[in-house]
Protein backbone atom coordinates (compact mmCIF):
# COMPACT_ATOMS: atom_id res chain seq x y z
CA UNK A 1 0.00 0.00 0.00
CA UNK A 2 1.28 3.47 -0.91
CA UNK A 3 1.93 5.35 2.32
CA UNK A 4 3.97 8.13 0.72
CA UNK A 5 3.25 11.67 1.90
CA UNK A 6 3.50 14.33 -0.82
CA UNK A 7 4.62 17.60 0.75
CA UNK A 8 3.70 20.69 -1.30
CA UNK A 9 5.88 23.77 -0.77
CA UNK A 10 5.26 26.95 -2.79
CA UNK A 11 8.26 29.30 -2.91
CA UNK A 12 8.54 32.96 -3.82
CA UNK A 13 11.63 34.98 -2.84
CA UNK A 14 12.15 32.93 0.30
CA UNK A 15 15.94 32.70 0.39
CA UNK A 16 16.01 33.73 4.08
CA UNK A 17 13.72 30.91 5.21
CA UNK A 18 13.42 28.08 2.69
CA UNK A 19 16.39 26.11 4.03
CA UNK A 20 14.75 25.95 7.46
CA UNK A 21 11.53 24.64 5.91
CA UNK A 22 13.26 22.00 3.79
CA UNK A 23 15.49 20.90 6.68
CA UNK A 24 12.41 20.37 8.83
CA UNK A 25 11.07 17.92 6.23
CA UNK A 26 14.42 16.16 6.03
CA UNK A 27 14.38 15.84 9.83
CA UNK A 28 11.05 13.96 9.90
CA UNK A 29 11.09 10.68 11.79
CA UNK A 30 8.84 9.32 9.02
CA UNK A 31 10.97 9.03 5.89
CA UNK A 32 8.49 7.90 3.20
CA UNK A 33 7.79 11.32 1.76
CA UNK A 34 8.39 13.35 -1.37
CA UNK A 35 8.86 17.10 -1.29
CA UNK A 36 7.53 19.04 -4.27
CA UNK A 37 8.92 22.56 -4.20
CA UNK A 38 7.16 24.87 -6.67
CA UNK A 39 8.91 28.15 -7.42
CA UNK A 40 6.67 31.04 -8.44
CA UNK A 41 9.29 32.91 -10.51
CA UNK A 42 11.48 34.02 -7.61
CA UNK A 43 14.03 36.76 -8.30
CA UNK A 44 16.33 35.97 -5.37
CA UNK A 45 18.48 32.91 -4.63
CA UNK A 46 15.58 30.62 -3.71
CA UNK A 47 15.91 28.39 -6.78
CA UNK A 48 19.66 28.03 -6.32
CA UNK A 49 19.22 26.99 -2.70
CA UNK A 50 16.46 24.49 -3.51
CA UNK A 51 18.46 23.07 -6.43
CA UNK A 52 21.28 22.19 -4.04
CA UNK A 53 18.85 20.10 -1.99
CA UNK A 54 17.48 18.42 -5.13
CA UNK A 55 21.00 17.25 -6.01
CA UNK A 56 21.46 15.70 -2.57
CA UNK A 57 18.12 13.95 -2.05
CA UNK A 58 16.02 12.34 -4.81
CA UNK A 59 12.88 12.70 -2.69
CA UNK A 60 12.98 16.44 -3.38
CA UNK A 61 11.74 17.73 -6.74
CA UNK A 62 11.66 21.29 -8.06
CA UNK A 63 8.92 22.70 -10.30
CA UNK A 64 8.24 26.15 -11.72
CA UNK A 65 5.14 28.15 -12.59
CA UNK A 66 5.02 29.61 -16.11
CA UNK A 67 4.65 33.12 -14.74
CA UNK A 68 4.46 34.73 -11.31
CA UNK A 69 0.98 34.07 -9.98
CA UNK A 70 1.11 36.35 -6.94
CA UNK A 71 -0.44 33.79 -4.59
CA UNK A 72 0.35 30.27 -3.34
CA UNK A 73 -2.73 28.86 -5.09
CA UNK A 74 -1.23 28.00 -8.50
CA UNK A 75 2.09 26.71 -7.08
CA UNK A 76 0.17 24.43 -4.73
CA UNK A 77 -1.92 23.13 -7.62
CA UNK A 78 1.22 22.42 -9.65
CA UNK A 79 2.47 20.40 -6.70
CA UNK A 80 -0.81 18.53 -6.26
CA UNK A 81 -0.93 17.64 -9.97
CA UNK A 82 2.54 16.11 -9.76
CA UNK A 83 2.10 14.45 -6.37
CA UNK A 84 2.47 10.68 -6.29
CA UNK A 85 1.67 9.99 -2.64
CA UNK A 86 -1.46 8.75 -0.93
CA UNK A 87 -1.42 11.76 1.41
CA UNK A 88 -0.98 15.43 0.56
CA UNK A 89 0.40 17.89 3.11
CA UNK A 90 1.27 21.56 2.85
CA UNK A 91 4.23 23.52 4.18
CA UNK A 92 4.97 27.11 3.21
CA UNK A 93 8.58 28.06 2.61
CA UNK A 94 8.83 30.23 5.73
CA UNK A 95 7.31 27.75 8.18
CA UNK A 96 8.78 24.74 9.98
CA UNK A 97 7.62 21.26 10.97
CA UNK A 98 8.66 19.52 14.17
CA UNK A 99 10.28 16.08 13.69
CA UNK A 100 7.31 13.84 14.57
CA UNK A 101 4.72 15.73 12.52
CA UNK A 102 4.17 13.12 9.82
CA UNK A 103 4.59 10.00 11.92
CA UNK A 104 2.11 11.22 14.54
CA UNK A 105 -0.49 12.44 12.05
CA UNK A 106 -0.57 9.30 9.94
CA UNK A 107 -1.82 7.27 12.92
CA UNK A 108 -5.05 9.29 12.96
CA UNK A 109 -6.26 8.19 9.52
CA UNK A 110 -7.66 5.09 11.17
CA UNK A 111 -11.26 5.03 10.01
CA UNK A 112 -13.31 5.60 6.90
CA UNK A 113 -14.64 9.00 7.95
CA UNK A 114 -11.36 10.77 8.70
CA UNK A 115 -10.09 12.48 5.54
CA UNK A 116 -8.06 15.31 7.12
CA UNK A 117 -5.65 15.30 10.03
CA UNK A 118 -4.22 18.49 11.50
CA UNK A 119 -2.40 19.66 14.62
CA UNK A 120 -1.86 22.57 16.96
CA UNK A 121 0.99 24.91 16.09
CA UNK A 122 3.18 27.55 17.67
CA UNK A 123 3.68 31.10 16.40
CA UNK A 124 7.28 32.23 16.12
CA UNK A 125 8.73 35.66 15.34
CA UNK A 126 10.04 36.63 11.92
CA UNK A 127 13.51 35.84 13.26
CA UNK A 128 12.39 32.37 14.39
CA UNK A 129 12.18 33.05 18.14
CA UNK A 130 9.79 30.80 20.07
CA UNK A 131 7.81 32.30 22.96
CA UNK A 132 5.16 29.69 23.74
CA UNK A 133 2.44 31.27 21.59
CA UNK A 134 0.43 28.10 21.02
CA UNK A 135 -2.62 28.04 18.74
CA UNK A 136 -4.86 25.21 19.91
CA UNK A 137 -7.56 23.77 17.65
CA UNK A 138 -10.62 21.63 18.48
CA UNK A 139 -10.23 17.87 18.74
CA UNK A 140 -12.46 17.25 15.71
CA UNK A 141 -14.42 19.25 13.13
CA UNK A 142 -17.12 18.55 10.60
CA UNK A 143 -18.17 20.76 7.69
CA UNK A 144 -20.66 22.75 9.79
CA UNK A 145 -18.15 23.22 12.58
CA UNK A 146 -15.49 24.42 10.16
CA UNK A 147 -17.89 27.03 8.80
CA UNK A 148 -17.51 28.76 12.17
CA UNK A 149 -13.89 29.52 11.32
CA UNK A 150 -10.82 27.86 9.90
CA UNK A 151 -9.22 25.96 12.77
CA UNK A 152 -6.99 23.90 10.45
CA UNK A 153 -3.62 25.60 10.23
CA UNK A 154 -2.53 25.04 6.64
CA UNK A 155 1.02 24.17 7.70
CA UNK A 156 -0.41 21.31 9.78
CA UNK A 157 -3.16 19.96 7.48
CA UNK A 158 -2.90 16.72 5.53
CA UNK A 159 -5.57 14.89 3.51
CA UNK A 160 -6.04 11.33 2.26
CA UNK A 161 -6.11 11.14 -1.54
CA UNK A 162 -7.35 7.54 -1.46
CA UNK A 163 -10.54 8.68 0.27
CA UNK A 164 -11.30 11.98 -1.46
CA UNK A 165 -9.19 12.06 -4.62
CA UNK A 166 -6.90 14.96 -5.45
CA UNK A 167 -8.49 18.17 -4.22
CA UNK A 168 -7.13 21.39 -5.71
CA UNK A 169 -6.99 24.97 -4.51
CA UNK A 170 -9.44 27.43 -5.99
CA UNK A 171 -8.10 30.80 -7.05
CA UNK A 172 -9.71 32.68 -4.21
CA UNK A 173 -8.49 34.30 -1.02
CA UNK A 174 -8.38 31.81 1.88
CA UNK A 175 -7.89 29.04 -0.68
CA UNK A 176 -6.71 26.60 2.00
CA UNK A 177 -9.92 27.11 3.99
CA UNK A 178 -12.05 26.52 0.90
CA UNK A 179 -10.08 23.34 0.16
CA UNK A 180 -10.74 21.94 3.66
CA UNK A 181 -14.42 22.89 3.43
CA UNK A 182 -14.79 21.15 0.06
CA UNK A 183 -13.47 17.90 1.55
CA UNK A 184 -15.58 17.97 4.70
CA UNK A 185 -18.68 18.92 2.72
CA UNK A 186 -18.63 15.36 1.35
CA UNK A 187 -19.40 14.03 4.84
CA UNK A 188 -15.89 13.44 6.12
CA UNK A 189 -14.40 14.72 9.38
CA UNK A 190 -11.04 16.20 10.35
CA UNK A 191 -9.14 15.17 13.48
CA UNK A 192 -6.56 17.02 15.56
CA UNK A 193 -3.55 15.17 16.98
CA UNK A 194 -3.77 17.43 20.06
CA UNK A 195 -0.07 18.21 19.92
CA UNK A 196 2.10 21.01 18.54
CA UNK A 197 3.69 19.76 15.34
CA UNK A 198 4.61 22.94 13.45
CA UNK A 199 5.98 26.46 13.85
CA UNK A 200 4.23 29.32 12.02
CA UNK A 201 6.42 32.30 11.22
CA UNK A 202 4.59 35.61 11.73
CA UNK A 203 5.84 38.07 9.13
CA UNK A 204 4.81 41.71 8.86
CA UNK A 205 4.25 41.58 5.11
CA UNK A 206 2.26 38.34 5.16
CA UNK A 207 -1.08 38.35 3.35
CA UNK A 208 -2.96 37.27 6.47
CA UNK A 209 -1.68 40.35 8.32
CA UNK A 210 -4.28 42.50 6.55
CA UNK A 211 -7.17 41.90 8.94
CA UNK A 212 -9.79 44.00 7.13
CA UNK A 213 -9.19 42.15 3.87
CA UNK A 214 -9.44 38.79 5.64
CA UNK A 215 -12.88 39.69 7.01
CA UNK A 216 -14.21 40.44 3.52
CA UNK A 217 -12.71 37.19 2.20
CA UNK A 218 -14.55 35.24 4.88
CA UNK A 219 -17.88 36.85 4.03
CA UNK A 220 -17.31 36.12 0.34
CA UNK A 221 -16.70 32.44 1.08
CA UNK A 222 -19.98 32.16 2.98
CA UNK A 223 -22.10 33.94 0.42
CA UNK A 224 -20.50 33.25 -2.96
CA UNK A 225 -18.54 30.01 -2.54
CA UNK A 226 -20.60 28.00 -0.05
CA UNK A 227 -23.85 29.71 -1.13
CA UNK A 228 -25.10 30.11 2.42
CA UNK A 229 -28.19 32.22 3.14
CA UNK A 230 -27.88 35.62 4.78
CA UNK A 231 -29.18 34.56 8.21
CA UNK A 232 -26.89 31.53 8.39
CA UNK A 233 -23.98 33.62 7.13
CA UNK A 234 -24.47 36.05 10.02
CA UNK A 235 -24.61 33.13 12.45
CA UNK A 236 -21.36 31.61 11.20
CA UNK A 237 -19.69 35.00 10.85
CA UNK A 238 -20.23 35.81 14.54
CA UNK A 239 -18.55 32.52 15.47
CA UNK A 240 -15.75 33.24 13.01
CA UNK A 241 -15.14 36.73 14.43
CA UNK A 242 -14.96 35.38 17.99
CA UNK A 243 -12.49 32.65 17.06
CA UNK A 244 -10.39 35.12 15.08
CA UNK A 245 -10.24 37.42 18.10
CA UNK A 246 -9.07 34.61 20.34
CA UNK A 247 -6.43 33.57 17.80
CA UNK A 248 -5.06 37.14 17.57
CA UNK A 249 -4.44 37.15 21.33
CA UNK A 250 -2.00 34.23 20.99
Amino acid sequence: MNKTVSVIMPVYNAEKYVAFAINSVLAQSYSNWELLVVDDCSTDLSVTLVSDYVKKDNRIRLFHTDKASGSPCEPRNVGIRNAQGRYIAFLDSDDVWLPNKLSEQLRWFDDGRTAIVYSNYEKISEEGVRAGRIVTAPQQVSYKELLKGNVIGNLTGMYDVEKVGKVYCRKIHHEDYVLWLSILKKGYIAKNTNAVHALYRVRKQSVSANKLAVVSWQWNIYRNVEKIGCFSTCYYFVHYAWRALLKCKK
